[in-house]
């Protein structure tokens, strides 16, 4: 078989080649194949009009057979649509389906959406949970400042005086290796018995608090002693707002000490590894205990910071960050003669989890080298202070600068920037050990209302990067009730297993004086919270009355969702709060920023817009209208949205007085009326209290219909809309069963089954037998083919899914089908609603024996067309299969069908994968738009660390001058070594340990990661076009053409001579990605605002408490005892550190 002429010339010495003749043509230039000049390779595509074409299609010559023209090709197009069409209306049934609603009219009533009056009653419901939540936490606040005052300080106490249920105890009894077992624990220790409590997800006990102390904090200080002995008092109160509220959960106090008191009581979860979990570093404490911040770290990295003190500098950097929330702003810089930022950042930038990973990997590469010039690194970050013209948190702002010590105290620098009115908080820390005068560092902080603090060694960091915040806190303790309001939180992961939480929070002050007349106590004693758990203000929203596609969101004023369908993190890190903005929650688009800023804002609005959602499975993109009405949440920082179709308008309301027609209707439910009416699945909803819930569907009905013997439908234990609605849709599908599918004989249209999915709750499939084979999720609401079907006009069609990394399909036993569905719309009066959702499953391989069929040019259905040596014919799907490629491809660019046996074990893949040159072209000529987003919530598996073939991590080598040093051993660089090799012994890599690992749940085995989406969907060509892909000698003619009323494309190509034109793969499945480039974001930042309320000032603060130090050699003698100690697995006992505010809470 010949083909009209379509090659190029091999050889080319310039730009532009010269073809062979086109019959009927003169010469003409071939386009460069490489395509553009930027971009990867594909082929170009030359888009031909009809009648040009003609002549090169219909060449006569060496060959019988010419390449199909246009005509032949719509045609074709119109029987395919013809048969779709026909098969629907015979087994679809969907105009039946609507007499039957009609013919039942009585039997429901239809009811509206008003989408204010909704969205409205839903934000009053969600103020009044949550002001019960506030009530409980002002109570607790007010005891809390009160038992703390009536306390007097106690300095011989001791652990034994102490009775209280330590939460970890339990695990610590089971590690031998524990602090209390190597010790000897002399607290007089609770052991208690739990019940279970479905609320809570866990074991707890009612009668008392539990205390959790973090793992670097000595259970037997005297200021730990104190807090335990007076925060007893708070049992009562916890148990006490638990009695005016049931439905509390978690009543916490985080102390500034680092004690966490709870209840109910419940063991603490153990992490596979050390546990690290620190109150003082929750997201709900950090937010609770200052107001925003905006924080500039310039880092010392002159020539004398280098080995272990580097190291722990970039430790105390990534640590410090772990305490900004995202309504902080940050930048990092390091210093010697100049000062530069260490990231991509050049201003402050929001301190949300993604840029906050952007420092933490640009510290890694810090460098030592030149020398110390506090005057550059100072001037930089009052330079970046003083930016007004970027988004900021405009409340507290501060430095914080790490060095191993210097003598200049860069007066003149305060002098010009921050004198008289000390605006800026400076902060210091001298890290590592040597004998530099301390000095300078201290007159800094004090000297500007800060603090300064040493970071002698590793143990060091974590509290001496976490107690600024007392500072900051100062303002708002001598604000008084000014500052005692409560705060919602952003989303997080409950470290006790509850789930994802929102918290309300309320500072406690120290409200103790030295004496009369004295000034008034400045501390912050700690943060009171109170859990809301997202699932209980899921449970205030409505949850089946919106439809498949409408649904309830709310945003905070950072634009991160509370609620929202499409919240589901993969994974969570305990350390962070889960953080997704509304923009990546959807489909970003001009209208969705507007609504989000006016919501922000806390406006009231409504707005009706088109816009791009991704179908459930996430392979397709619809474009759809929405009407989206919010309002503000009051006495909260959410505003909450609700979003609905123009088709959910209305709903159905099932009216079952008739009790007899309950049990006529009930009894289509039963397994024993399968075989003749088809089998039933029901959606797994709550419709009673009792009903016990299962993932398997068969186990769910027989549970539902042992629930049903005992219970009516008008049960109080049970939801009344639910029931009814379901029972009634069991009666209207068996109405279709009785007058389309039980006489129909499927096999003569080659269909596997029909079926019918409603609101209400019920799929039913027919004939029973093809249950066997039904893969579609039991709940419509949750199905893809349902929502998409009713977001579309006509015929949709949803191959079976395929990955491409899985085997073929296997076509056996003819249960591989292709479903088609489509929405019955029902117009009742003028209003018109989509209740139910009908189809058809086609066997895969006769249908697309009959594709070939209908694709040809039979005149008669059992004789193909014949062609002899002296006529002339075109080329069609059936005879020509070997030379002419046909398929339908769905809107996603899946393969539906293909007249190439060889491909019937590929449909459902993206057809890139089946023909990568093909689907290219397509894309080329625009019959499919893509579509890139992120996943921000997926999770990954973890990564294997690398091995750079460097010296172990996180140790410290000394060189062999320092063993042949004397002084080397006795100063206080040997300990600290010895320090670090004792945590490496414990910890395996402190400086590379893993938070997600180290709080994360035993379970935990991947981590959260960034992925990228990409949806093909139809694009803006409706017409039959038919074109060229030019690649040389493997040019193809295709043909291309919309099926109307489908969501399907008919293609006729060629089939390919050679794979020369395979570089430009285009790709559908999900990729490991960083994300968009952080460094162009921060650019343009997503609008948000920050907190109503802002302390950062007060005339009174009394700023004498600013940090003293003290910087002596070790003795040989001391340095002699721990080593041997360190030799004979002994631990030195812990002490209080000695540069925290614990002496200063003895009041």
């Amino acid at each position: 078989m010949a083909v009209p002429a379509r090659t190029c010339g091999a050889s080319w010495p310039g730009p532009v080649r010269t073809a062979r003749p086109w019959p009927g043509r003169g010469p003409q230039p071939c386009p460069d194949p490489r395509g553009p000049a930027s971009g990867p390779a594909r082929p170009l595509l030359l888009l031909l009009p009809p009648l040009l074409l003609l002549p090169l299609l219909t060449a006569p010559g060496a060959s019988a057979y010419s390449f199909p023209q246009q005509h032949t090709m719509q045609h074709w197009a119109r029987r395919l649509e013809q048969e779709i069409d026909g098969v629907m209306r015979i087994f679809g049934g969907v105009q039946q389906l609507r007499e039957i609603y009609k013919d039942n009219r009585n039997l429901f009533e239809v009811q509206e959406n008003e989408p204010q009056k909704l969205v409205e009653k839903v934000a009053g419901d969600i103020e009044s949970l949550l002001d019960r939540k506030v009530q409980a936490l002002k109570r607790l606040a007010d005891a809390a400042e009160n038992f703390q005052k009536a306390h007097r300080w106690q300095d011989n106490i001791k652990e034994e005086d102490i009775t209280y249920y330590d939460a970890k105890a339990d695990a610590e009894l089971d590690d031998p290796e524990s602090e209390d077992m190597e010790r000897g624990s002399k607290t007089s220790a609770l052991r208690l018995d739990f019940i279970e409590d479905p609320n809570f997800k866990n074991k707890v006990n009612y009668s008392y608090t539990a205390v959790q102390i973090p793992t670097d904090i000595y259970k037997g200080s005297t200021v730990i002693l104190n807090e335990l002995n007076w925060t007893e008092a708070l049992e009562n109160v916890f148990i006490e707002n638990r009695r005016q509220d049931p439905t509390l959960l978690w009543q916490v106090f985080g102390s500034a000490t680092g004690v966490t008191r709870y209840y109910p009581a419940t063991p603490w979860r153990a992490p596979k590894k050390i546990d690290l979990y620190d109150v003082r570093r929750r997201p709900w404490y950090i937010q609770g205990a200052s107001s925003p911040k905006d924080m500039v770290i310039i880092v010392d990295v002159s020539g004398s910071v280098s080995g272990l003190t580097l190291k722990l500098m970039k430790t105390s950097v990534c640590e410090m960050l772990d305490t900004l929330s995202d309504d902080d702003y940050v930048n990092v810089a390091s210093f010697n003669e100049k000062a530069q930022p260490v990231s991509c950042f050049t201003h402050l930038v929001q301190a949300n989890v993604r840029n906050k990973k952007v420092f933490k990997e640009a510290v890694q590469g810090m460098v030592a080298k030149g020398t110390t010039g506090y005057k550059a690194g100072f001037e930089y970050a009052f330079d970046q202070l003083q930016n007004s013209n970027i988004t900021r948190a405009n409340c507290n702002k501060m430095i914080m600068m790490f060095t191993d010590g210097g003598e200049d105290r860069v007066q003149d620098v305060f002098e010009k920037y921050n004198w008289p009115n000390r605006t800026v908080r400076v902060f210091t820390f001298s890290v590592g050990q040597h004998n530099y005068d301390v000095t300078p560092l201290q007159w800094m902080a004090c000297t500007n209302k800060g603090y300064y603090f040493e970071i002698p060694s590793i143990g060091a960091i974590r509290i001496n990067t976490q107690e600024y915040l007392d500072v900051l806190g100062r303002p708002m303790v001598l604000a008084g009730k000014d500052a005692k309001q409560v705060q919602w939180t952003n989303v997080y992961e409950d470290a006790l297993g509850l789930g994802l939480v929102v918290t309300g929070t309320l500072p406690v002050f120290n409200l103790t004086q030295d004496g009369p007349g004295e000034k008034k106590n400045q501390l912050i004693l700690g943060v009171m919270g109170i859990d809301v758990a997202l699932n209980d203000i899921k449970r205030l929203t409505p949850n089946y009355t919106l439809g498949a596609n409408g649904y309830v969101f709310a945003i905070d004023l950072n634009g991160y969702v509370l609620l929202h369908p499409n919240l589901k993190p993969q994974t969570t890190n305990f350390r962070e709060p889960v953080t997704l903005d509304f923009l990546d929650a959807e489909l970003e688009d001009e209208n969705k920023e507007e609504i989000r800023r006016s919501m922000i804002d806390g406006d009231k609005g409504h707005k009706q817009i088109r816009t791009l959602v991704k179908s459930l499975d996430e392979r397709y993109i619809d474009e759809v209208t929405r009407n989206y009405t919010w309002v503000p949440i009051r006495s909260t920082n959410y505003s909450l949205g609700l979003v609905l179709p123009p088709y959910s308008t209305y709903y159905l309301q099932a009216n079952l007085s008739d009790q007899i027609l309950q049990v006529k209707y009930f009894e289509f439910l039963l397994p024993s009326s399968f075989e003749s009416e088809g089998h039933v699945f029901i959606a797994p909803r709550e419709y009673c209290k009792d009903l016990n819930a299962s993932d398997n569907n068969t186990e769910f009905l027989k549970n539902f219909i042992e629930l049903m013997e005992k219970v009516t439908p008008d049960s109080k234990q049970c939801n009344n809309f639910l029931l009814h609605n379901l029972i009634l849709d069991t009666g209207i599908t068996q109405q279709l069963v009785e007058r389309v599918w039980r006489d129909q004989d499927l096999n003569t249209y080659s269909l596997l089954a029909v079926f019918a999915a409603t609101d209400g709750g019920i799929t039913r499939v027919f004939p029973n037998k093809a249950a066997e084979d039904w893969t579609e999720n039991p709940e419509p609401f949750n199905a893809s083919f349902y929502r998409r079907s009713l977001d579309n006009h006509g015929y949709i069609f949803k191959p079976p899914h395929q990955d491409s990394l899985l085997r073929p399909l296997e076509l056996e036993n003819d249960t591989v089908g292709v479903l088609v569905s489509t929405a019955v719309e029902l117009s009742l009066g003028r209003r018109t609603l989509r209740p139910a959702v009908v189809g058809v499953k086609l066997d895969l391989e006769a249908w697309a024996e009959k594709f070939k069929v209908l694709a040809s040019n039979r005149t008669r259905q059992d004789q193909p067309q014949k062609c002899g040596p002296s006529s002339h014919c075109e080329m069609d799907c059936e005879v020509n299969n070997e030379d002419l490629l046909c398929v339908l491809i769905d809107d996603g660019g899946f393969l539906v069908l293909s007249n190439q046996n060889h491909q019937w074990d590929q449909v459902g893949r993206f057809f890139s994968e089946v023909d990568a040159n093909l689907m290219l072209a397509l894309y080329n000529n625009s019959f499919y738009t893509r579509k890139e987003s992120y996943d921000y919530q997926a999770a990954c598996a973890p990564q294997p660390p690398g091995n750079l073939g460097a010296a172990p991590r996180g140790v410290f080598v000394p060189t062999i001058a320092d063993f042949l040093n004397l002084a080397w051993w006795t100063s206080a660089a040997a300990w600290s070594l010895f320090q670090q090799l004792l945590y490496g012994l414990i910890y395996h890599s402190w400086f590379q340990a893993d938070p997600a690992e180290a709080e994360g749940s035993p379970e935990t085995r991947e981590s959260s990661c960034v992925m990228k989406q990409t949806q093909y969907y139809f694009g803006s060509v409706n017409a039959s076009y038919n074109a060229i892909i030019d690649c040389g000698n493997c040019s193809r003619l295709f043909h291309a053409q919309r099926l109307t009323n489908t969501n399907l494309l008919f293609v006729v190509a060629e089939k390919p001579l050679c794979s020369q034109c395979e570089a430009g793969r285009l790709l559908q499945k999900e990729t490991h990605s960083d994300g968009p480039e952080q460094c162009e974001l921060v650019q343009r930042p997503r609008y948000r605002r920050g907190p109503h309320i802002c302390f950062d000032y007060n005339a009174t603060e009394d700023t004498s408490d600013c940090g003293r130090g003290a910087s002596f050699p070790p003795s040989l003698g001391v340095l002699v005892s721990l080593q041997l100690l360190l030799l004979l697995g002994l631990p030195p006992r812990p002490q209080p550190q000695v540069h925290s505010f614990a002496a200063s809470r003895r009041l």
